[in-house]
C-alpha cells in the first residue's frame, strides 16, 4: 500500500458502514471525521479514527505484494511500516430519529463487520475486529470533544494497514551463469 493506505482503509470501512444503513433501511450517512463536526450532522453514523500505532508483531517483517507488472510475481518491501488504526463507530444525530433507530443503525453496522470483517484494499486485506472499549478509555476519547454529547460508541481494530516506501526495490541483474557448476569457459586456463 501506499502514504494513502489510512485514507484508503477508512474510506473501505465508510463504504461498508453505508452499505450496512443501506440493509437496516435507516436513512442517513456515514461522517469520517471528528464527533463535534459541524458536517457530522445529520449523520446515522459516525466514523472517527482515534489512534494509530504500529503493529507489534510486523514490525521488523518484509511486505510482500503482488506485482502489478510480473516479473518477479511479488514485490518485497524492506522498510515498510505495519500499522494498527483504531476507529470510532458511534450513532449520530439524525434528525427526526430516535435513539432506538440509531442504535439499530449501529446493529446492522456491527452485523455487517461481523459477517465479513475484511477490506480488501489493492489486493491486500485489512482485518477489521472489534475492540473493547473500556469505560475509561471511551471517557478519553469523548473528552477531546468538550462540546459533542457522549453517545453509544463502539470500537474496531483494522490491521494490518502498510505504508510501503515510495520507490519499489530495485531488482537485482539476472543470473545468466551459475559460474560455480559450469566449470571453466572455453580457453579459460585453470590451475
Amino acid at each position: 500500500m501506499s502514504a494513502d493506505s489510512i485514507i484508503d482503509v477508512s474510506n473501505a470501512f465508510k463504504r461498508r458502514l453505508e452499505t450496512a444503513l443501506i440493509n437496516s433501511t435507516v436513512p442517513g450517512t456515514v461522517f469520517v471525521g471528528p464527533l463535534d463536526d459541524l458536517d457530522a450532522s445529520g449523520a446515522a453514523l459516525i466514523l472517527f479514527l482515534y489512534r494509530i500505532v504500529p503493529n507489534p508483531s510486523l514490525r521488523n517483517r518484509e511486505h510482500s505484494v503482488v506485482s502489478s507488472t510480473p516479473p518477479p510475481p511479488a514485490v518485497v518491501f524492506r522498510n515498510s511500516l505495519p500499522l494498527d488504526l483504531y476507529f470510532l463507530v458511534t450513532v449520530g444525530t439524525l434528525p427526526g430519529s430516535s435513539e432506538e433507530t440509531l442504535l439499530r443503525a449501529l446493529g446492522f453496522a456491527m452485523q455487517e463487520m461481523q459477517a465479513d470483517p475484511e477490506l480488501i484494499i489493492k489486493n491486500q486485506t485489512v482485518h477489521v475486529t472489534l475492540e473493547p472499549l473500556s469505560t475509561e478509555d471511551a471517557s478519553r476519547i469523548w473528552t477531546l470533544f468538550p462540546t459533542a454529547n457522549y453517545r453509544t460508541s463502539i470500537a474496531y481494530l483494522a490491521t494490518p494497514v502498510w505504508i510501503d516506501p515510495q520507490h519499489e526495490p530495485s531488482l537485482a541483474a539476472s543470473v545468466i551463469e551459475d559460474r560455480l557448476s559450469a566449470g571453466p569457459r572455453l580457453g579459460e586456463v585453470t590451475t
